[in-house]
């Protein structure tokens, strides 16, 4: 099939079939930072990096998340089957701390599937969920059994999408020193923000 024939549905099916589970996009990462290396078309010094970086803030997440008691037994008890399907690359700060938490989630419910594809290998796939026109990631895109999206999200949580648009109304751009206090942001609040927008979106 060529690609400009292809569905969206078929592009979703595709996408999901190759996607990773999160144990192998860790396995990855991991390999990454041992090569010096990054994923994504773009191979630089900066990027690799990142990807360090984020190889170290996933490691943390995945142990220090916590998933508020009441919300973990709405989670448990989700009827639905739902896929997970994540568009993301290691070096995207916003996918390592947003990512971990989104597994959290899947680990709970057998019923979650959590699916990450690289953004710059499945341009098709990214094409049809552009944020404002751009390549933004992490972006989640929600599909019940029947493969039907849901909802999809991302890039950022709705309260840090706050943060930076109020900036860029601000300063017309993001600084480093601003996209420094994002990361301050992450960090302070521990992934509470994507689960309070998840629990909205899954309507629990």
């Amino acid at each position: 099939m060529e690609i400009n024939t292809l569905t969206l549905e078929d592009i979703l099916n595709i996408s999901l079939q190759k996607g990773m589970n999160y144990s192998a996009y860790r396995t990855l990462v991991s390999q990454l930072v041992g090569q010096n290396s990054t994923t994504g078309k773009e191979k630089t010094e900066a990027l690799a990096n990142y990807t360090k970086l984020n190889d170290k803030r996933m490691k943390r997440w995945d142990k220090t998340v916590k998933i508020p008691e009441a919300l973990q037994q709405k989670i448990i008890n989700y009827p639905h089957h739902l896929s997970f399907l994540v568009l993301t690359e290691s070096w995207c700060g916003d996918a390592a701390h947003i990512i971990p938490v989104l597994n959290k989630i899947a680990v709970l419910n057998p019923k979650i599937e959590l699916k990450l594809v690289l953004r710059d290998d499945n341009e098709p796939l990214m094409n049809h969920f552009l944020t404002n026109g751009g390549k933004a990631i992490p972006k989640l895109i929600a599909l019940n059994q029947d493969k039907h999206i849901q909802f999809t999200y991302g890039p950022r949580p709705k309260e840090a999408t706050q943060l930076v648009n109020n900036y860029k109304t601000q300063h017309g751009a993001l600084t480093p020193e601003f996209k420094e206090e994002l990361q301050h942001w992450y960090n302070k609040n521990k992934g509470q923000a994507v689960l309070e927008d998840l629990e909205a979106l899954l309507e629990i």
